[in-house]
């Protein structure tokens, strides 16, 4: 994608290449090409308005139904907040009573389409000419216009004075595409990122869910979130906005669950018990496995490890359960043994404090029989060892 491809597609003769590239999108990028060259539309446009309805159908799931209407580049719709994310953080945000934002690094537009939905006006930035103009040309497809106002421009020359509310998402991929995982390498950096909260007291700053604890601003609220059990991303929440210094969040079939805390909290460890649970990875990342553990009576079997044993099964939007029916010392051979004694020949693995390479397992415990079971690979009072389960 670039301004002059964009350009083209906001065309009316580009609006009609990408209804056509719509209904003839298919798994075979040839065929669909050649169905829109019968219809004389011109390759390059035809070949944008084929890239856009790919992506289209991908960012459905981002998206929902206002996708088909929306306009990405492959960069900017992977990196793009979720739109049931952006709406939650919008809603806390307004409900703040905070009227106007500047959304800093705005990429494809999802926080900024959000921000002016819960009626907030909205000053978005990208440094990106090409996803700054995208962003654009989807706050005018989803009539938001009015509301939100786009621009090329780097974050830091960006006047903050007459904002009651800043959300900055830095850029964390290099031009080339790949992560950056040292925040001072971030765009813009670091320095400018966490200095923001100093200047307008609102902040909220979206980061990759393995942000470094030691980064939270003093006295924010630190939130991870994950969206049908996958950790989409942190947020920091900075002067009034901060309301718990930790909060894990888990949305899942249209609901939000949301666990709070410490984060400095010790879970009582104990022996292996009868069930064992799998906390969301939301959990883990907050550092509420202790708060976690206290909801369902629980202990941990070794202090380093997040998973969390206990007498009984108890319904948890936080965590996986499992019921424990045997408990090995680790080795191939034992437990293969273990698994043709029980004629189990389907398995799932899972891991944590175990260095085991899971694929290399499966293939060396050559399982043949009908059973199926999940075999959970630990550490217990430090020694590696395996749990046989079944779900609870």
């Amino acid at each position: 994608m670039d301004l002059d491809r964009l350009a083209a597609l906001l065309t009316p003769e580009g609006a009609e290449a990408l209804t056509a590239a719509a209904d003839v999108a298919t798994d075979d990028p040839l065929s669909a090409a050649s169905a829109l060259r019968a219809r004389s539309i011109p390759p390059e446009l035809a070949a944008s308005a084929l890239t856009q309805a790919v992506l289209r159908r991908k960012a459905e799931a981002k998206f929902g139904a206002d996708a088909r209407a929306m306009f990405f580049t492959r960069a900017g719709l992977e990196q793009a907040t979720r739109a049931e994310v952006a709406t939650r953080r919008a809603a806390r945000l307004a409900a703040s009573g905070a009227r106007t934002v500047a959304d800093l690094g705005c990429g494809v537009g999802a926080d900024a389409i959000a921000f002016a939905r819960a009626g907030l006006r909205v000053r978005a930035v990208d440094a990106d000419p090409v996803t700054a103009a995208v962003a654009a040309a989807n706050v005018t497809a989803l009539g938001l216009a009015d509301r939100v106002s786009v621009a090329a421009a780097d974050a830091r020359d960006v006047a903050l004075d007459d904002v009651d509310a800043v959300f900055c998402d830095p850029a964390r991929r290099t031009a080339a595409g790949r992560r950056v995982f040292d925040p001072n390498a971030y765009s813009p950096p670091w320095d400018f990122v966490v200095g923001l909260a100093g200047r307008v007291p609102r902040t909220v700053l979206k980061l990759a869910p393995g942000i470094d604890h030691d980064l939270v601003p003093p006295g924010a609220e630190a939130e991870w979130v994950s969206v049908r059990g996958e950790v989409v991303e942190a947020a920091f929440w900075c002067g009034p906005l901060a309301a718990v210094p930790r909060r894990a969040t888990l949305l899942r079939d249209g609901e939000a669950h949301e666990l709070t805390g410490s984060g400095q909290e010790s879970a009582p460890v104990g022996p292996v018990r009868r069930y064992v649970y799998d906390p969301d990875g939301a959990v883990v990342r907050a550092h509420l496995v202790a708060e976690f553990a206290a909801t369902v009576g629980g202990t941990l079997a070794d202090p380093t490890i997040a998973y969390v044993y206990a007498d009984a099964a108890t319904a948890t939007p936080y965590a996986r359960c499992l019921e424990i029916i045997d408990t090995l010392p680790f080795s191939v051979k034992r437990l293969r043994s273990a698994l043709h004694a029980r004629g189990v020949g389907r398995i799932t693995i899972t891991k944590r404090g175990s260095a085991v390479d899971v694929e290399r397992l499966r293939r060396d415990l050559r399982l043949t029989g009908d059973a199926e079971l999940t075999v959970v690979l630990t550490r217990v009072a430090g020694a590696q060892t395996a749990l046989l389960c079944v779900p609870a």
